[in-house]
């Protein structure tokens, strides 16, 4: 199967396998999957970056393994090497914990130390004992059953859009091509909301900014719901009028990750912005910057000209993304919709920020409350004022 056809990691519940050095931790992650997806060897410390393989775990769906460095690993770089093991742990929806069960079966300090860290971030865990013999070739189906199981109660609840939709409603995808759109095809976060409305039978239309007008006038009725790019929201609040149901990609997603609320409280934070004041912007991908660039170069542009004040910005993107301590020091923290992040880590991060005080938002949420407009864009959503 391509990688434009496979679920996106975001959709996928994560497993992290983890465990100190030797323990068969990779061996224990292609017994699995059944593949050779992860080095196995003696000699210790053989896996250092985390190793991702996707698969399917039926009944659940969708699911990625991950291999990680030996939480007893030494040195300046073994310590490098477990760091990346913890940060692991922020999108880890489930953890397995591959012990030896030779001798001793009582957890040493690194193994307790993180059987901690599981219990204060709240993930799932199994502890899976190793004695070396069989290399889990008789455990491995009831390994499998239970972590199943486990699986199953942790798969998310949340839909993307379906759950606002019935069969027969339309909707309207505002969808821009310009140069910062990818070549030949859209992108993930639109992908991702047709998929969810053909999956209530309601009927998605999709149009540019340019053309909505002609294609609201080709409906019958209004629209169920306008989901707009957030860039748009000016035009298309003016295009659609003051009582057609409005939101944006970025803001369901916002929803659907579970930061929606927080996000909404975290915008008030841009009025009270002053001259000097450090905002960080952060993506949870790492694709290539273009000219005019959302994150980089539209969003700066529209804080300062709502603010009228310069203001101080650190990007970050991909799996980068500082702890509370260093959070602590910005003014405000904006982030795009995660959709290539899990539910799991998008928490994490918006858990930081609050554990620093500091105020977080996401694109679509601070367009719109730019925009005067923030209310009716949330307004579909129960709880959220």
């Amino acid at each position: 199967m391509s990688d434009l056809n496979s679920t996106p990691r975001g959709e996928r519940l994560h497993i992290g396998i983890f465990g100190k050095r030797n323990r068969g931790k990779s061996t224990l992650m292609n017994a699995i999957t059944g593949q050779s997806a992860a080095v196995v060897s003696p000699t210790a410390g053989t896996t250092t970056d985390p190793v991702y393989k996707a698969m399917e775990l039926l009944p659940v769906g969708p699911v990625v393994l991950i291999d990680t460095a030996g939480i007893d690993d030494t040195g300046d770089l073994g310590e490098l090497r477990t760091s990346k093991s913890r940060e692991i742990l922020r999108k880890c929806d489930i953890a397995l914990l591959v012990v030896d069960s030779r001798g001793c079966t009582a957890f040493d300090v690194h193994e307790q130390a993180l059987i901690d860290t599981f219990d204060e971030l709240s993930v799932r865990y199994m502890v899976v004992y190793n004695d070396f013999s069989d290399n889990f070739a008789e455990t491995l189906p009831a390994l499998k059953s239970k972590l199943t199981e486990i699986a199953a109660d942790n798969a998310p609840k949340q839909h993307l859009i379906a759950d606002l939709l019935k069969a027969g409603d339309v909707i309207v995808l505002v969808t821009p091509i310009d140069e910062s759109a990818p070549k030949g095809r859209l992108i993930l976060p639109q992908q991702q909301v047709i998929r969810d409305a053909l999956e209530a039978g309601a009927f998605p239309l999709l149009t540019q900014t340019a053309g909505l007008s002609q294609a609201l006038a080709a409906l019958k009725s209004a629209p169920r719901l306008v989901v707009t790019d957030s860039q748009a929201f000016g035009q298309v609040a003016k295009a659609v009028g003051e009582n057609q149901p409005l939101t944006s990609f970025s803001i369901l997603f916002a929803r659907y990750k579970g930061v929606l609320k927080e996000s909404v409280r975290g915008a008030k934070a841009i009025d009270t912005m002053k001259h000097g004041d450090k905002v960080m912007i952060s993506e949870g991908c790492t694709h290539h910057k273009q000219c005019d660039d959302i994150g980089t170069v539209k969003l700066p542009r529209m804080l300062e000209r709502h603010t009228g004040v310069a203001l101080d910005y650190t990007f970050t993107s991909g799996g980068e993304f500082p702890d509370s301590a260093d959070l602590a020091a910005y003014k405000l923290i904006i982030h795009c919709g995660g959709c290539v992040l899990n539910g799991r880590e998008m928490r994490h991060r918006q858990s930081a920020a609050v554990n620093a005080h500091t105020p977080m938002t996401n694109y679509g949420v601070a367009i719109s409350h730019m925009q005067g407009i923030l209310e009716r864009c949330v307004c579909e959503f129960k709880n959220i004022f």
